[in-house]
């Protein structure tokens, strides 16, 4: 894929070939029998790839329909030659119409870029088929998109760098061809994808969601798998390792795809705030395998968070450092204390078997006691980090049903006289 841009664009556009050469078969063939059908001869199929400029949000609203080669309807449908220009391209469909993500994006880019040409590929007919077929269809609707583009790049005040494709789905293979075919360079294209793993049209969701929520924009960080992104490892934004989604994400030039991770709200806005947790658990006994139940409650200068589960990926290690990750609905502001819990009542079967089985796994004459003494946090959206200390040095170990308080002892999560990273705990 030459170019990387969201495709926002319903518009019809009809591929052209030589005068006398045989009509190739398949959707190609149509198009071109299109194009070869005599003036006085009324057309009743319709097109198999259309162009809606959308002047409503409303699916209600039929639109403007625009044509390659005519130039009426841009003057009748009020299409902005130095505005922006948003193609979007629907994907694959099992019903033959549009999904209601499609008029949602429609709308929230409307709202956000007020003067822009909004237009939406309509490609039903070669979409709704085996997905196989629908797939070998990309490349012809791609080649639709870019003769049109071509076509508007001959009107003045019209540039190719105002386009924007948004591709959902097989519509990102659209764009990707679109923006191969183009003669010049598209300003944007977005390929949402399901790629990432959440549930059907989230992705879409998403990129609604950066529209119409811009002052609250979703980060993801890159990470090579999910166990490591739910261990808080992958919190880092050097070299470009993490980005806003969706339609405020930054450009950045990648030799090989990347996987990028976030955690997200149920519902809009879907920001949340990630936190890595670094906390250095030791034991003075031979406890043998251990599966404590912690929570921790986070508190700042904006708002205290929910009491947060530390959710235990692997096994925890005795007498080394663990890393957690947890996320908050609510900017905190400033991390002032937190409070550790070690939870003593299961809370369901499964915690009772963990409890059970951590508890026959001990020696007889053990107790189950653990010491803490610091807990490092860095901020994913931020990238601060800090150290918070025990409050009460001479009491720093927990047992089940039992708590500790953390206090802001620096900035940071080393002093300048520390040698190493490793915090010894007494």
């Amino acid at each position: 894929m030459r170019n990387s841009v969201p495709l926002l664009c319903l518009w019809s556009v009809h591929c052209c070939f030589a005068a006398g050469s045989p009509t190739p078969p398949g959707p190609e063939g149509r198009l071109q029998d299109e194009l070869r059908t005599p003036r006085n001869v009324q057309i009743v199929a319709k097109p198999l790839v259309r162009f809606n400029l959308r002047t409503s949000g409303d699916s209600e609203h039929e639109g403007c329909y625009l044509s390659l080669g005519h130039n009426q309807p841009l003057e009748d449908c009020g299409f902005n030659m130095t505005a922006k220009t948003f193609f979007i391209i629907h994907g694959w469909t099992m019903s033959g119409m549009f999904e209601n993500w499609l008029y949602k994006l429609v709308s929230a880019l409307q709202m956000r870029e007020k003067e822009a040409n909004v237009v939406v590929v309509d490609w039903l007919p070669l979409a709704h088929q085996l997905y196989t077929d629908a797939v070998n269809n990309t490349r012809v609707v791609g080649h639709s998109v870019a003769r049109m583009l071509d076509w508007l790049q001959e009107k003045d005040d019209f540039s190719l760098g105002n386009v924007h494709l948004i591709g959902y789905s097989l519509g990102a293979h659209v764009a990707g061809y679109a923006g191969n075919f183009v003669k010049g360079t598209v300003g944007r294209i977005t390929a949402i994808t399901e790629v990432v793993k959440c549930e059907h049209e989230r992705a879409v969701h998403l990129f609604v969601d950066s529209l119409v929520n811009q002052d609250k924009p979703s980060f993801a960080f890159q990470c090579t798998d999910s166990n490591r992104f739910k261990k808080g490892i992958c919190l880092s934004c050097r070299k470009n390792r993490c980005n806003s989604i969706g339609y405020n994400a930054k450009k950045t030039r990648s030799k090989r795809n990347s996987k990028m991770y976030l955690k997200t709200r149920a519902g809009m806005p879907f920001r949340v705030y990630h936190y890595q947790m670094k906390i250095h658990i030791f034991s003075y006994k031979n406890m043998g395998d251990i599966e404590p139940n912690f929570y921790v409650t986070l508190y700042g200068t904006n708002a205290d968070s929910q009491i947060l589960p530390l959710e235990i990926v692997e096994q925890i290690g005795l007498n080394a450092t663990n890393t957690f990750l947890v996320y908050t609905e609510e900017d905190l502001g400033d991390l002032l204390k937190i409070k550790l819990t070690w939870e003593g009542a299961a809370q369901s079967w499964y915690n009772l078997w963990k409890e059970l089985r951590s508890y026959l796994s001990q020696p007889r004459s053990s107790e189950r006691q653990l010491n803490i003494r610091r807990i490092r946090v860095k901020s994913g959206e931020t990238q601060q980090r800090l150290t918070f200390c025990v409050e009460d040095l001479d009491h720093t170990s927990i047992s089940p049903g039992q708590e500790l308080w953390f206090h802001k002892c620096r900035d940071g999560w080393r002093m300048k006289n520390e040698t190493s990273p490793t915090v010894e705990l007494s």
